[in-house]
């Protein structure tokens, strides 16, 4: 039978209300030994992590483009010919800058990985909660979508839609303009990284790494604005289930 006060979920096998509405308002840690469901549980704090993360991400991919930047003046005044001495200790600074980014980078997006898949595990958990019938994808795809080839082209996007949409206010579905735009440009920056990481290992004259460098910080660029809407993605639907859980079940029909 439906739920006797939203009329939205069915109600629970021993009681008249569904989960949602029988469950206080806010976010509740599950009661122990409980069997493995979806309990709400606040993810503000994994939120402003996973932000702070990505924000370092930005920063790193910020600090490989200004090396990137040195790097292809110095290459391009060598493949013009001028090997004077300050050119050359030029180029070596740069050729030292751009292994200390890339680095940088590496170490960053490790780190900031672990912290965004909590985080991101921890809103598929809420949203399952919010509306359990609205996921075209099952809860352990949250995690293994990023790592499985070909199906990471895709699965990722959809299992945040799925989050984005159970996670928006009651009877107001928020469009999904952001959350496509980062998906876009994370995709778009992947295969240019891909192109341009290889463009620049395979370089061995000055022209060669002058041509590489542009298409590496054409890839961090990218890298860099995936990375800023991945933050306000994460920002955005922290607040919305934040915002979802303390308003408390879904809203009576007059």
């Amino acid at each position: 039978m439906l739920c006797t006060r939203c009329h939205h979920f069915e109600a629970a096998p021993d009681g008249v209300l569904c989960t949602q509405c029988a469950a206080p308002t806010g976010f509740q840690a599950p009661p122990a030994g409980a069997a493995p469901t979806a309990w709400l549980r606040s993810p503000v704090g994994l939120g402003r992590a996973a932000a702070v993360m990505l924000g370092l991400v930005a920063a790193a991919d910020l600090f490989s483009l200004g090396a990137g930047a040195l790097m292809y003046d110095a290459s391009g005044d060598l493949a013009a010919g001028d090997f004077r001495d300050a050119v050359v200790r030029r180029a070596d600074q740069a050729d030292v800058l751009y292994t200390v980014a890339s680095a940088a980078q590496s170490v960053t997006l490790i780190a900031c990985a672990i912290v965004y898949l909590n985080w991101f595990q921890r809103v598929r958990v809420n949203a399952e909660a919010f509306d359990s019938s609205g996921h075209s994808k099952k809860r352990g795809w949250t995690i293994w979508a990023w790592f499985v080839p070909i199906v990471n082209l895709w699965f990722p996007r959809r299992i945040a839609l799925d989050i984005w949409d159970a996670s928006s206010p009651w009877g107001k579905p928020r469009g999904h303009g952001l959350v496509n735009t980062w998906w876009t440009l994370w995709i778009v920056a992947l295969f240019a990284g891909r192109v341009g990481y290889s463009a620049y290992q395979r370089a061995d004259t000055a022209q060669e790494i002058h041509d590489a460098t542009v298409q590496a910080m054409f890839a961090d660029a990218l890298d860099l604005w995936a990375a800023l809407f991945a933050v306000l993605v994460v920002l955005r639907l922290t607040r919305m289930q934040d915002e979802k859980a303390h308003q408390g079940p879904v809203p009576v029909a007059a």
